[in-house]
């Protein structure tokens, strides 16, 4: 934000690639007013039920790979995206499926794109590589034509069924040479569980079927000789198959139809779409080792046909996976998305009170400031004696009129920025002026009336008295015992079609807000208006509502007399400190525990 803050142009639109850059792409788009684009890759659900089908416990694969995490910050990105870029028709169906947030109607599929300049057909030099040479010296007639494999050595790239298909026809033996290429290794014996047993089984099967001198099994590859595989494999009149049980996408097909290499493949996925588009192959079942013997004998035995396959697939990626044609399919996707959204809003450049602080402090009310006098007076003090350098901000979720009531109450000075309504409303000193760019900015797909009436029948929800709604904020009363919980709640709304913000705090008041609306997003606005890293803005807080102001950089806060156990899933978060005092006296300790004010510039006076 620091960056895009000091730039003098914002971008168009955000893409996000992955669970974790999708958490981040959903909060940008959501704060700069941009739509969000969204690729995933690898997703956690599907991901899961693969582990647990592998046999391994949910409790390993939880410690191993945080999937739950992973998962919540998948669900999240599909609800903000705008868009999501998929590979294939079956990638949106089989996989996407599986989200609560599931919209097939904001998918695409673009096919992803190749360099035709990287792959290309043989040349005639690829026999006198050093990966030719390589392979010549594991076979008996290195002349013969090759069937590639290619893949990490990985179970579900069903190697084996490869192997025993080949060792089990001497027709096919008679025919080519196998070439398995399965990643690099040195010691077997010394790598990870998973692929020490895939290539353990490669070597015992290789003896079992006695297939020296008629397969080659290197140890080592580089990465550029990749290429130079498919155009050995072609020069040989050879095949690639992937016989993988499951295949999602299948780059290594779309590379070897570059190289002018026909293929077999798993009926599954993407390979499916791929030689529908290339016409350029064979699908096989990918247990049946009779179809996979059958459909490489039927390539391989065939000169015509095999010139036609191939000449099909040059045609083909030329046509649907070039960087060309995924270039032209993803602007087709996305223009209709920046052509309807309207460039984000700027606050007017009107109050300069905080041009030149370097830092700020922001706090919740209730659960921080309100319950210990005498430390609330020292905090104030402190506060009044820093202001030169600092912004003070109070956060709440308290309607302004109420929270203004509460500061004059006990003597709080008004603070240069007040954010209530749970994040929906900003208001600057010394006028209290609204900032109505802010409002422009959160009203994006807010409809309160439909999610009143979504939420209607719901069990243990309650609507507040008048006082507590406002344009930009529905508030319940949440009894735990009948109510649903957050997320049943939360994804309730997305299938509505419904974006918004659900928020739990003391265990009893739900507030449901436009899904560009937090205490966090406020904040965040803010430090990006008035040009303040977010490394130098203390937030504290005490209940749920706190919560998106303490996650990403800022220095968090979190007081002892927090509700209950509301906050509690932050304490393993490094910059998120702990107090053991509570109210302003634990504010007071998480300012010295930061040293925040002791970094503090004051500006030099300005020239009258």
């Amino acid at each position: 934000m620091n960056y895009i803050g000091e730039s003098d142009r914002r971008p168009h639109l955000i893409h996000s690639h992955y669970a974790d850059a999708g958490y981040v792409g959903s909060r940008l788009s959501r704060q700069l007013g941009v739509p969000l684009i969204h690729t995933g890759h690898s997703l956690g659900r599907v991901k899961r039920r693969r582990l647990l089908a592998s046999g391994l416990h949910s409790g390993a694969i939880e410690s191993r790979y945080n999937m739950a995490r992973r998962i919540e910050a998948e669900e999240d990105t599909l609800a903000a995206a705008d868009l999501v870029i998929a590979s294939t028709r079956n990638e949106i169906e089989e996989q996407y499926g599986l989200y609560d947030h599931y919209r097939p109607d904001q998918m695409r599929v673009v096919p992803p794109g190749t360099d035709l300049k990287h792959f290309q057909p043989p040349n005639g030099t690829e026999r006198k590589s050093r990966i030719g040479k390589e392979l010549k010296r594991f076979l008996r007639d290195p002349h013969k034509p090759i069937i590639l494999a290619l893949s990490r050595p990985d179970e579900r790239k069903n190697i084996r069924t490869l192997i025993e298909a080949f060792g089990e026809s001497p027709d096919l033996q008679a025919a080519a040479n196998l070439v398995i290429i399965a990643g690099n290794r040195d010691d077997i014996s010394e790598m990870d569980t998973g692929p020490q047993a895939v290539l353990t089984e490669i070597l015992l099967l290789i003896d079992l079927h006695d297939l020296y001198g008629r397969v080659a099994f290197p140890k080592h590859h580089r990465s550029e000789e990749v290429p130079l595989l498919y155009r050995l494999a072609a020069a040989s009149h050879g095949v690639f198959i992937n016989p993988a049980l499951t295949e999602p996408i299948g780059l290594t097909l779309i590379e070897a139809a570059a190289s002018g290499l026909p293929i077999v493949a798993t009926e599954d996925g993407g390979p499916q779409e791929i030689v529908q588009h290339c016409r350029n192959g064979i699908l096989v079942e990918p247990l049946d080792t009779a179809a996979i013997t059958k459909a490489l004998l039927k390539v391989l035995s065939d000169a015509t046909r095999w010139r036609k396959l191939a000449k099909n697939g040059l045609a083909g990626v030329q046509k649907h996976y070039s960087w060309q044609a995924h270039a032209e399919s993803y602007l087709q996707a996305v223009r209709p998305i920046l052509e309807r959204t309207e460039p984000p809003a700027r606050a007017p450049v009107l109050r300069r009170p905080m041009l030149y602080h370097d830092r700020a402090i922001f706090t919740d009310l209730d659960q921080n400031l309100l319950g210990d006098p005498d430390a609330l007076a020292e905090f104030i003090q402190v506060v009044r004696g820093n202001r030169k350098c600092a912004t003070f901000g109070i956060a709440t979720g308290r309607r302004l009129k109420s929270a203004l009531q509460a500061m004059k109450r006990f003597g709080i000075p008004q603070p240069d920025v007040l954010i209530t309504n749970v994040g929906t409303e900003i208001h600057y000193a010394p006028q209290l002026t609204a900032d109505l760019a802010w409002a422009q900015h959160i009203d994006h797909l807010w409809q309160p009336r439909r999610v009143r009436q979504a939420l209607a029948e719901t069990p243990g929800l309650t609507l507040q008295g008048k006082s507590e709604q406002g344009r930009f904020k529905i508030s319940y009363h949440y009894d735990p015992e009948q109510a649903p919980g957050l997320e049943e709640l939360q994804s309730l709304l997305h299938q509505a079609d419904l974006p918004a913000n659900v928020f739990l705090s003391f265990g009893h008041f739900l507030d449901i807000v436009p899904v560009r609306a937090s205490k966090g997003f406020a904040l965040r606005y803010f430090a990006d208006q008035w040009g303040i890293p977010l490394e130098h803005i203390l937030a504290a807080g005490g209940s749920g509502t706190d919560e998106d102001m303490m996650r990403g950089n800022t220095l968090a806060v979190v007081v002892a007399n927090r509700h209950h156990e509301e906050l509690s899933q932050l304490i393993d978060l490094e910059r998120v400190y702990f107090t053991e005092q509570p109210f302003a006296r634990g504010i007071l300790e998480a300012i010295e525990h930061y040293d925040f004010y002791g970094a503090c510039q004051v500006p030099p006076p300005q020239a009258s």
